[in-house]
């Protein structure tokens, strides 16, 4: 038997979640069946949907079982195979993160070309994180040439990569968001942003409607809140919001009120569409094809914030959820 680690959900935060939610467990590698292999994880990826999954509450993904491991996007190598399909060696992507090794269901299992770009980049610009970007800007909430584009947390994994892709489309100004002036800096001096707001400083609004007085035609809402209510001020007729995520709310420990301004979005024709990544699937090898070669050219710029050991995954989660990282959070094990 192999002995594994793995983190588990202690106990349901209210509000902020502490380390005191999580537990460290060690356990061992149960033999495999037929179907299933065996990985050996090496990066993991923190994300913060995960919060939402802490509540026992009914929502799209099942929420995390209290005294059992949690589950997320990993990548490995495959060290055991019962499996015609995937052999020993293989490097998989697959969504049994949180433990040092997994046994996974070959179907449930996506070999990746690790020639083609480093394992870990399969949990960022070549996984989900890329894929929501993308699907926001072509599907969701068009950018046309010539328009103006607003991105929330765009130090983030997400809104990183927005802000690149919304010049790749034909923007003709792309504005970000971040938390403080380094951040800030990053965004217009390595992921190639117009404009950066230090959304701690000042009015908001205020800042928008400098870095772009005549308004915005994109916004790709990862924050909520403010921002939202701002964005929703700021845009043009026809504009179109893309709903990725609302990061603001993630500790609230009661209902939020809805922006007050929403009903503006009628008379000015404008659009606000919710997206989960799960319905956009159908675009990955689209999205793999481009952002592979844009990441071997190097216009595509992507950040990474790693955190090693298994045991360090609860803070890096934390550090998470207060912007503590620039890019995509991952945990190397």
């Amino acid at each position: 038997m192999i002995a594994n680690r793995e983190i588990r959900l202690a106990a349901r935060p209210v509000g902020e979640p502490a380390l005191s939610n999580f537990s460290l467990a060690a356990t061992e590698v149960p033999d495999l069946a037929e179907g299933q292999i065996l990985v050996r994880n090496t990066w993991m990826s923190v994300d913060p949907y995960m919060r939402g999954r802490m509540d026992d509450v009914e929502s799209y993904i099942p929420p995390f079982e209290l005294d059992a491991p949690m589950d997320g996007s990993a990548v490995g190598e495959v060290v055991a195979s019962r499996s015609a399909g995937i052999a020993v060696g293989a490097t998989v992507a697959h969504f049994a993160g949180w433990r040092e090794y997994a046994v996974v269901e070959a179907a449930a299992a996506t070999v990746v070309d690790t020639a083609l770009a480093p394992a870990e980049a399969y949990l960022g610009a070549l996984g989900t994180t890329g894929l929501t970007a993308y699907a926001a800007l072509t599907e969701v909430a068009p950018v046309r040439q010539g328009d103006v584009v607003f991105v929330s947390a765009a130090a983030g994994a997400v809104g990183s990569v927005a802000g690149q892709l919304a010049r790749k489309l034909g923007a003709a100004k792309v504005i970000g968001s971040a938390g403080g002036p380094l951040k800030a800096k990053r965004v217009v001096e390595e992921f190639g942003f117009d404009a950066a707001i230090d959304y701690r400083e000042g009015s908001l609004a205020a800042r928008l409607a400098e870095a772009s007085p005549d308004g915005v035609d994109v916004y790709v809402d990862n924050v909520g809140g403010d921002h939202l209510v701002a964005a929703i001020d700021a845009l043009r007729h026809g504009g179109r919001i893309a709903m990725v995520g609302a990061i603001s709310a993630a500790n609230a420990t009661a209902p939020i009120p809805g922006p007050a301004n929403l009903f503006s979005l009628a008379h000015k024709d404008a659009t606000l569409r919710g997206m989960l990544v799960n319905s956009y699937f159908h675009l990955f090898p689209e999205w793999i094809g481009k952002a592979a070669g844009w990441l071997a050219d190097g216009s595509l710029h992507t950040e990474l914030t790693v955190v090693d050991g298994i045991e360090h995954a609860p803070a890096a989660f934390l550090d998470l959820m207060r912007g503590g990282n620039v890019g995509k959070m991952l945990v190397r094990l």
